[in-house]
């Protein structure tokens, strides 16, 4: 079909690109120990960009409609803005494992016994615990008016748990999730539980929370308060929109030494794993920060067209949407170190006098996050003393900046994992606030 599309739409546009996409979707739910739901759904996509008077389109459908498609993305552009957008040509693209024909063929009562297995193994007495298994199965395909063309397949497997206890006005949650191309392992299912019940076990003791300026461990799952400003201060758009903090300092160093950040496309069976993105640019992995000093910043076509820079294959698109910056498999650490020792905090609680341990916090993402400037509830954190976690703290809250936290990092854990497409150890920084609420 997309041939079809690109030849219609030749003959009313200077240039046209167009991504199709069959997507499988299958979902299995348990909630207390029953199976709530457990089923699927299909279905196609294509979306269409074209250039016309050197004015930028787009239109999108899940219908086998192709006079129609190519007519609104031309009315598109009719309103669209002048971009001077260069497709790509054919070009190779390297290989990288984004299929798994076990994961892809796998039933659903295979997929339900995963479920059911991980939620026996998280039942507590006074707990409700909820398991959710989740298999996406896509073949995409991609080609251009300028000779670009390519398809692969593509499997992701999300299984998460999560735990839930509530005496009186106490109220916990615990969550944890692995995502890969392939069904899970034995070894991944056997940390998810270790991380959910050792996380539970110390959280059953309150203790009152630390003040002051103090040296405070952000998990893997607690770094989102760290990683989101970055990300975006790394994007293109934001340089282009001038409100990065971050732009017109390639080359200068902007944290600590041991701080590097790659976005990866070609990892073997990760999730953001592709051979090309979704404007047809070959793949290939790209140091943003090294050894604390900026590198690069992401671009699609369109943002790297009005900065006069170079698209780095970081386009994006959905069936309706325009091609916007994505990131792929985002690395944050020093390096990628593999799986991981699994122990809470990486071993960086050693000689800690008082601190904070934090897993998650409340309103990340909320407010003036490209600042660097964070103020937020904990959700689940727990003190340190003396080395060791006596237990969880509630009605606290830590704040401070990003950048000047990062030119003075106490160290990275040895507990490097996946949390969704982001990969990263535990972090200790000094000099983070913790107050109170």
């Amino acid at each position: 079909m997309i041939e079809r599309v690109l030849d219609a739409a030749r003959g009313r546009a200077e240039a046209a690109d167009a991504l199709w996409q069959r997507v499988e979707r299958t979902e299995v739910a348990i909630e207390s120990g029953r199976l709530k739901a457990a089923g699927g759904s299909e279905g196609t996509g294509i979306n269409l960009r074209v250039v016309r008077g050197g004015r930028v389109g787009v239109a999108g459908t899940t219908a086998d409609d192709i006079g129609r498609l190519v007519a609104r993305a031309i009315a598109s552009a009719e309103l669209g803005e002048t971009v001077p957008l260069a497709l790509p040509g054919a070009a190779p693209s390297r290989a990288v494992i984004t299929h798994d024909r076990a994961a892809a063929e796998a039933s659903l009562d295979a997929l339900i016994a995963i479920g059911r297995g991980l939620a026996d193994r998280l039942a507590r007495d006074g707990c409700q615990v909820n398991v959710s298994v989740e298999r996406v199965v896509a073949e995409t395909v991609f080609a251009n008016t300028a000779g670009a063309f390519g398809r692969y397949e593509s499997s992701v497997v999300s299984v998460a748990g999560e735990v839930r206890r509530v005496a009186g006005n106490d109220v916990l949650f615990l969550y944890d999730s692995r995502t890969g191309v392939d069904l899970p392992a034995e070894a991944e299912l056997d940390r998810l539980v270790l991380g959910i019940t050792t996380r539970l076990d110390l959280a059953l003791t309150v203790v009152d929370p630390p003040e002051g300026t103090l040296p405070v461990v952000f998990t893997p799952e607690g770094l989102s308060v760290i990683v989101m400003p970055l990300e975006q201060a790394l994007s293109g758009k934001s340089v282009l929109q001038g409100v990065s903090p971050l732009a017109g300092r390639i080359g200068e160093r902007i944290a600590d030494s041991r701080v590097s950040i790659t976005d990866d496309p070609l990892l073997d069976r990760r999730p953001g794993s592709r051979p090309f993105d979704d404007e047809g640019v070959p793949s290939e992995p790209l140091p943003l920060v090294a050894d604390g000093v900026l590198r690069a910043f992401v671009y699609d076509l369109e943002t790297a067209a009005r900065a006069g820079a170079r698209t780095t294959g970081h386009g994006e698109r959905g069936t309706f949407t325009k091609p916007g910056i994505g990131y792929t498999n985002f690395i944050f650490g020093s390096r990628e170190q593999g799986a991981g020792s699994g122990v809470l905090g990486g071993g960086l609680l050693t000689g800690i006098d008082d601190g904070l341990l934090v897993d998650d916090l409340i309103g990340v993402g909320q407010g003036n996050v490209i600042s660097g400037a964070f103020s937020h509830p904990v959700a689940l954190a727990y003190r340190i003393r003396a080395g060791e976690v006596v237990g969880r703290v509630k009605e606290a809250a830590v704040a401070g900046n990003v950048y000047d936290l990062l030119g003075r990092i106490g160290g990275w854990g040895d507990d490097g994992r996946w949390v969704g497409s982001r990969w990263s150890p535990s972090l200790l920084l000094d000099g983070v606030s913790v107050a109170r609420r």
